[in-house]
């Protein structure tokens, strides 16, 4: 598989002349953004972090969450995935990156549904037009080890994720017994032996040296990632809106970036949100209350929804993101939300294709909102 040996690597804050790119990929949920969160206060106070973040859906809700981080700036690559139908625009990205920012690393957060062969091609390509001033560092691919056995064996991406990796890092391991740990990391033996596999610390994370200056040799010949550039792993994924806010109809959808980057998302067509299976019953229900809203999340079941994320607007105004992955859930106070002033629910959800939709609608309902 090409990969490292932690022994050897780097420092991970050795001064570089290029900018290194560490890329985190992993299945809906796993925690990815959580992890990369947790290793900022462990970064000496003058390193400089962007975040390029690809997700399903149009809600903007991790540049939210690094606002309220250290991160030196954040982007996001909306409504689809970058290493297929939205290629090119990580490239894109980067090389904005590097133009306006000039990190000491750049960090690549996957959609749940990328592959990560055909991103590290990507930036290989991208190392070679750059003459190296933009280098791949490595991947990593966070498992949740409460739900990878499932999902697993449902998911050709999350196995081709823990195959093609320099480091595991197993998420949500103390939520099991010892038993079913030995049980998630013989499957990720199977798929791969040859890798490190860490345990997260919980909320701490990891250490950054074990994730930075790894010096990944994966993908290094051009002709090695040809292979996996496949569409078809995009149709794992069935993603919809809930929103709930100022009357519906068309609308568009606010791409703009924190922090002041642009958007790479119009040009694929997404900008315009049809809204469809309206009812009145938003009128109805004035409010949500924190009740409320965990009565509607138990209307899901994490074997067709596998993840929901977005905004909430509470009783007294104030805003909170819900981070909802396979059952269970996180509620985050938002200092400063940027979305419409009327919005009261703006979520997406994530899910089992051609199932997604009828548990949302469900869900939808119990919160007086619609899918649109």
């Amino acid at each position: 598989m090409g990969s490292i040996d932690l022994e050897d690597q780097k420092p991970a804050f050795a001064a570089t002349s290029h900018i290194p790119i560490t890329v985190f990929t992993g299945f809906l949920g796993a925690g990815k953004t959580s992890i990369i969160l947790s290793l900022l206060p462990q970064l000496p106070k003058d390193y400089k972090v962007v975040l390029l973040k690809n997700e399903f859906g149009d809600v903007e809700v991790d540049s939210q969450l690094a606002k309220q981080s250290s991160l030196t700036a954040v982007s996001e690559i909306l409504n689809g995935c970058m290493c297929c139908v939205l290629v090119g625009q990580m490239k894109t990205a980067l090389l904005e990156i590097r133009e306006k920012f000039r990190p000491d690393r750049i960090i690549i957060e996957c959609s749940g549904s990328a592959f990560p062969a055909t991103l590290a091609f990507q930036i290989r390509e991208l190392e070679r037009e750059t003459c190296g001033d933009l280098k791949l560092d490595a991947i990593v691919t966070v498992v949740d080890a409460e739900n990878f056995v499932g999902y697993e064996d449902n998911s050709p991406t999350a196995r081709m994720q823990s195959s093609y990796t320099d480091v595991i890092l197993i998420n949500k391991w103390e939520h099991i017994s010892e038993r079913q740990l030995d049980i998630v990391i013989d499957h990720l033996n199977t798929l791969n032996d040859t890798t490190p596999k860490i345990r997260c610390q919980g909320k701490a994370g990891v250490d950054p040296n074990i994730v930075f200056g790894l010096d990944t040799k994966l993908f290094v010949d051009s002709a090695s990632g040809s292979d996996f550039v496949d569409v078809t792993h995009n149709h794992e994924v069935e993603t919809v809106t809930v929103y709930r806010g100022p009357s519906l109809g068309p609308r568009h959808v606010d791409h703009s970036h924190a922090h002041g980057l642009e958007c790479h998302c119009a040009e694929n067509g997404h900008g315009e949100v049809q809204a469809s299976n309206l009812n009145d019953s938003a009128e109805r229900v004035e409010q949500v209350s924190e009740d409320l809203l965990l009565k509607a999340l138990h209307t899901l079941s994490k074997e067709t929804v596998w993840r929901v994320k977005g905004f909430v607007r509470f009783d007294g105004g104030g805003v909170r993101i819900l981070n909802w992955a396979f059952g269970r859930f996180e509620l985050t106070v938002l200092d400063d939300y940027t979305g419409e002033q009327g919005d009261i629910v703006k979520l997406t959800v994530m899910g089992e294709r051609g199932e997604v939709k009828r548990a949302s609608k469900r869900f939808a309902a119990a919160l007086g909102a619609q899918v649109i």
